[in-house]
């Protein structure tokens, strides 16, 4: 189809009808033109095809389909093969069922525990949402099925998300809320966004033209079409000449007319809904033109993938004496309700209608010397005192005890933030009774965000099992006896109490004001830079067998910002198990002179699969971005000139090796002089400093007399030093006041365009 031609034979009432959805899931046609709708479908860790009607949240009318990890437990993996198989996986299911866009996946930052979404989202570091999201991007529409990333941008909170508007500041928005949509436009190529409910400093995300057009089509380079989420828009009209193209769901018609009447009146111009249906029509014609609908789903094969990629997305925490693996023949005793009835997903649009889940107790059903108990009731969080009693009796009689809890359905969900970060008191009370009276506990969790652990120190293990898709069962039997090696790190840290976060202050926010007042400080940026201790940092996990690490090399020692620098470390598998390592790479400014920068970010990491023995090289490429921070004067990514350290690390807090390399930065930072301009800055601009010394040495012989009349007692109650800090300090116009009559605001003037003349 050649879509400008095409478009170019509608009626204005035509095009803007297809700027709205026709229902819930499907999109509007032009019958006599031979322009096809098509549908989408919730995501991203499954397909939520629902019927025409159906409701936006419910699923009793959606098909039975296949749960995947949920990606708190998927990006854990650390592993983009991982998530490109489960896109590939994915964007073969949407073609069998004939959905051409599976919604997701959800990339917002985790800046709070207390999000409600954040079972859906992916990390608290930027760098590792974009890369994980870029791979699964690829993978599903390797499949010529679309995604559409959302929520486009800074919807962090659940709490009042329609309404809300997110207050930060330009430096944090750059390098915090938006590189993993960027990385998602560069390295994806993602065919859809959604825009978020919420206001961004002010300004609803389905008019922001600064946002849709600006930064996402002009900056990133996309042509991807942007649709609301359900019921995100505000202002149709505003919303067109933004670059929001589609409307979900349809308004029956309504918004559709008011924007053929702005045309009419001259409101808007009929080019920019001309752009908006070009780009609607192109992405749909990518599906078109290859829908494969004959494509199989064998739902039991992906049941099976789904089990397979979930034991690779489990983090083990804690594994004092080697508790774990278990071995067979050893007794165990396995307690909690969540063993026979896993929660293995989130509540709200994302949910799959499972057509088979595989809980721990059915996965296990084959291994002997294996008893249960309850424990505890999901749906309570009293305590019941006969679940207890027999729990406990159950331990008694095992050589060891995995207790699994967690959060129940009702304690994250889309719609709401969570209150606290604890989990049922029932539960806790459970591990507390067990943990008194056996030496050899494991918890496995079941949770889509962190919990405080007040046992902590009291279980010999803890396995964090995330929401791990419905062969739950299957993955955590894989790690706990050993079948698989874990290998998943945290992607979010893991704090000791809701006290110690970095939004605990401004999170949910006042009245429909969220202020940012962290900052770039989220995560395990703020816990380094406070030197916080934390229940396990980011990037964390253990593993059945030991890694060393190497002969770290880097190409050069001294670049400049426009070149690559090419990074290599050897790591060795020193145990008795094969298993995968996950190698992270940070950046360290030593001192930075311009702005606050973190004590390190993550700017790479790889994952390798070892042999006991073998050893392997695993290589990066850093670029101006992995050093550079974004500047608000020149409105672009800056490299200040210095040395970094290149940190080869095990997560956020554990360097292991190091090496320096010293950064040009070949921009020079402009600076725009005025009468407050303090000498400390103007000394970094060598032309600007030569045009005052000038000015200076006509000044000298004035001030030279007056430096003779003062006395001894003078000059000791002022020393070099605090002479030194007090010209360091000094403004421009002090010069009127301190130069004898010699300079006045004229003068100063002139000095100053002189100044501002050169660079």
């Amino acid at each position: 189809m050649d879509v400008k031609n095409v478009v170019s034979q509608m009626t204005l009432e035509e095009k803007c009808s297809l700027l709205s959805g026709a229902d819930f899931w499907h999109t509007r046609s032009v019958e006599r033109l031979g322009v096809k709708g098509i549908m989408v479908s919730d995501g991203p860790h499954g397909l939520r095809k629902q019927d025409d009607q159906a409701d936006h949240l419910g699923i009793n009318d959606s098909i039975k389909a296949v749960c995947f990890p949920a990606a708190c437990a998927s990006t854990s993996s650390f592993d983009r093969n991982l998530v490109r198989t489960l896109g590939e996986t994915i964007g073969d299911e949407c073609q069998h069922e004939k959905v051409a866009i599976n919604l997701g996946p959800a990339i917002n930052i985790k800046r709070s525990p207390l999000c409600g979404r954040n079972f859906e989202y992916m990390s608290e570091d930027p760098y590792l949402a974009g890369e994980m999201a870029a791979s699964l991007i690829q993978g599903v529409q390797s499949k010529n099925i679309g995604v559409s990333v959302k929520h486009f941008a800074a919807n962090n909170q659940e709490h009042r998300r329609m309404s809300s508007s997110s207050e930060i500041d330009e430096r944090t928005l750059r390098e915090i809320y938006l590189p993993a949509f960027e990385a998602a436009a560069k390295k994806g190529h993602a065919w859809t966004y959604m825009c978020s409910y919420n206001k961004i400093n002010g300004v609803h995300s389905d008019v922001n033209k600064w946002l849709l057009t600006d930064v996402l089509r002009k900056e990133w380079g996309s042509d991807a079409y942007v649709m609301s989420d359900w019921g995100a828009v505000t202002d149709r009209v505003a919303g067109v000449a933004a670059g929001l193209d589609l409307e979900m769901p349809g308004s029956g018609g309504v918004n559709d007319a008011e924007v053929v009447k702005a045309v009419r009146e001259g409101r808007l111009a009929e080019a920019d809904v001309d752009a908006c249906v070009e780009r609607i029509l192109t992405i749909h014609q990518r599906y078109l033109e290859n829908a494969k609908p004959e494509t199989p789903w064998d739902q039991e094969k992906d049941h099976a993938l789904a089990g397979k990629l979930a034991a690779d997305c489990l983090v083990l925490l804690k594994n004092e004496g080697n508790i774990l693996p278990l071995k067979q023949g050893e007794k165990i005793a396995i307690i909690g309700e969540f063993a026979q009835k896993p929660r293995f997903q989130g509540g709200g649009s994302s949910h799959i209608n499972s057509f088979k889940v595989t809980s721990l107790l059915d996965a296990v059903a084959d291994i002997p010397n294996v008893t249960y108990a309850q424990g505890y009731r999901i749906l309570s969080d009293e305590v019941d005192e006969a679940l207890q009693a027999e729990a406990l009796a159950a331990a008694k009689q095992a050589d060891k005890v995995v207790i699994v809890a967690g959060l129940p359905d009702s304690y994250e969900s889309e719609g709401y933030d969570r209150d606290h970060m604890r989990m049922p008191a029932n539960q806790n009370a459970l591990i507390e009774v067990i943990a008194a009276e056996h030496q050899q506990v494991v918890v496995l969790l079941y949770n889509g965000s962190p919990v405080e652990m007040p046992w902590l120190d009291k279980v010999q293990g803890v396995l964090e099992g995330y929401l791990a898709g419905q062969n739950v069962g299957t993955a955590n039997r894989a790690v706990l006896w050993g079948e698989v090696n874990p290998s998943a790190r945290l992607a979010e840290t893991m704090p000791i109490r809701l006290e110690d976060t970095p939004s605990y202050l401004s999170f949910g926010g006042e009245a429909n004001t969220a202020v940012y007042s962290e900052g770039i400080f989220v995560g395990y940026r703020y816990y380094t830079k406070k030197k916080l201790a934390v229940n396990f940092p980011f990037g964390y996990g253990l593993s059945y067998t030991t890694f060393e690490y190497c002969n770290l090399r880097l190409e050069k020692d001294q670049i400049k910002d426009t070149d690559t620098l090419q990074v290599c470390v050897d790591v060795k598998n020193t145990g008795s198990v094969a298993g995968k390592e996950v190698v992270q790479l940070y950046v360290s400014d030593r001192e930075s002179a311009e702005v606050f920068r973190p004590v390190r970010e993550l700017k790479g990491f790889d994952k390798v699969e070892l042999q006991p023995g073998e050893t392997k090289t695993v290589s990066f490429t850093l670029d101006k971005r992995s050093f550079a921070f974004w500047n608000v004067n020149t409105k672009d990514w800056f490299v200040e000139t210095g040395v970094f350290d290149i940190q080869i690390c095990k997560n956020a807090e554990e360097v292991v090796l190091s090496a320096p390399v010293t950064v040009e930065g070949t921009v020079p930072l402009p600076i725009l002089v005025d009468e407050d301009t303090i000498m400390m800055d103007l000394k970094k601009h060598p032309a600007k400093m030569a045009i005052l010394r000038k000015a200076r040495e006509a000044m000298r012989p004035a001030q030279e007399e007056e430096k003779k009349e003062e006395s001894a007692a003078a000059s000791e109650a002022i020393t070099e030093d605090m002479n030194e800090a007090m010209e360091r300090y000094s403004p421009l116009r002090n010069m009127i006041s301190f130069s004898g009559g010699q300079a006045n605001h004229e003068d100063l003037k002139q000095l100053i365009d002189a100044m501002n003349a050169v660079e």
